[in-house]
């Protein structure tokens, strides 16, 4: 089809639900056989097409556009369904499970959210994030981290008062809890991700139920970005050329989060902290950022480590919650106090790097990598820190 930028190949997109049945989009290559891993919107970047020509030379706007339509009719022909493991497990817990309790199964699992279950159907989640807001609670109040204290609350207990933190309730002035933020098996990857990212959560479960009323609900899944990105980089491994957006270098395309340079004001700060930071004041940032990770940096902001919101669940190895203070705990002391029970695979997957100059195609190989949730880009040589960037990122990049 000829337009502005010259002859370019077009993909039409139909409307109707089934009108994939599985079969690619014309001009996607096929599969290939047996290839092997806050807001209510967000806002997506804008790609103008004069910043990839003078960065790629070749590469034209319509490329670009073009691989974005094969991402989004890839993503819309599969379902939440394909994500299934053919073999694991789910957990999930009562919400009358003392907090106590929940803390230490999140931590023995490895798990950093769960689904809740009241006795008839799932009502939320509960995630790292509580935990952090429940242990500044106590310290905010004076309360000392006491086992007693998680133990006598429970989960529904909590969820109540954080409805009331967050100023939830009613006109009556009863405290409401948000819907949960579910998916169904049948529901399409483009539809999850999107509901990831409208949301602001790390992943949602795919829950089936048997009845038209939604009763008897069964948890299939806990479905990710992750998990989705693993998806698109098994089709397009063996046929990457039909992606040439791919081929570019990370650092000439609007996605992730930069240190400003000098002379920037209208770009969003890059949060980082150094290793004798309180760990109050970590958890305080990544509150008040709203970011899920920081990286920890030393005085020439040389990468040395990153604290993340799951590293949170490490104070519940041997109660360490009832004997420390987040004021006086240093981010050094809370990372060697999870990194002893982590394994040398854990622990080589915390930290992952790439250089600014990497495409954006090995970036993608490397967040598809279990427990892999973001890069933390560097300078060669000196590793000090020039960016982060996430699995969000990378799908509010592929489905501007």
């Amino acid at each position: 089809m000829t337009s502005e930028f010259g002859i370019v190949n077009t993909i039409f997109l139909t409307s109707e639900r089934n009108s994939f049945s599985g079969v690619p989009a014309p001009n996607v290559p096929p599969p290939p056989m047996d290839v092997d891993n806050n807001e209510a919107s967000v806002h997506l970047p804008q790609v103008s097409g004069s910043t990839f020509t003078e960065a790629a030379g070749t590469i034209l706007e319509a490329d670009i556009i073009a691989s974005r339509l094969r991402v989004s009719a890839f993503l819309s022909a599969h379902t939440a369904y394909e994500l299934l493991p053919e073999s694991g497990k789910v957990v999930a817990l009562d919400i009358n499970l003392p907090v106590k309790q929940a803390f230490h199964i999140l931590y023995e699992q490895g798990i950093s959210m769960v689904p809740l279950w009241n006795g008839a159907q799932f009502v939320g989640v509960l995630s790292a994030m509580d935990f952090i807001l429940i242990l500044k609670e106590l310290t905010n109040r004076g309360s000392n981290l006491a086992e007693e204290e998680l133990e006598t609350h429970t989960i529904s207990a909590w969820k109540e008062g954080k409805a009331y933190l967050k100023r939830q309730v009613d006109e009556q002035g009863r405290a409401f809890s948000k819907p949960l933020v579910h998916v169904g098996p049948d529901d399409n990857l483009k539809d999850v991700a999107l509901k990831i990212l409208q949301n602001n959560v790390a992943s949602v479960p795919v829950l089936h139920s048997p009845s038209n009323d939604g009763s008897f609900q069964q948890l299939l899944h806990m479905a990710s970005l992750s998990g989705i990105l693993k998806c698109i980089c098994r089709y397009f491994r063996s046929c990457s050329s039909s992606l040439p957006v791919l081929q570019l270098p990370i650092c000439t395309i609007p996605i992730g989060t930069w240190v400003p340079k000098i002379g920037e004001s209208n770009r969003r700060p890059l949060a980082m902290m150094r290793p004798n930071a309180s760990l109050s004041s970590a958890l305080n940032l990544l509150i008040e950022a709203q970011v899920s990770s920081i990286p920890v940096v030393d005085e020439n902001d040389s990468l040395l480590d990153i604290y993340s919101r799951s590293d949170i669940t490490a104070l519940a190895k041997d109660k360490s919650y009832t004997r420390i203070s987040l004021n006086e705990m240093t981010v050094h002391q809370a990372l060697q106090l999870g990194q002893d029970s982590y394994c040398s695979f854990e622990l080589s997957r915390r930290c992952q790097m790439c250089l600014k100059s990497d495409s954006l195609h090995k970036v993608i190989e490397r967040l598809a990598n279990p427990g892999v949730r973001r890069l933390i880009v560097v300078e060669a040589g000196s590793k000090r820190v020039e960016g982060i960037i996430s699995l969000s990122d990378v799908f509010k990049f592929l489905l501007s």
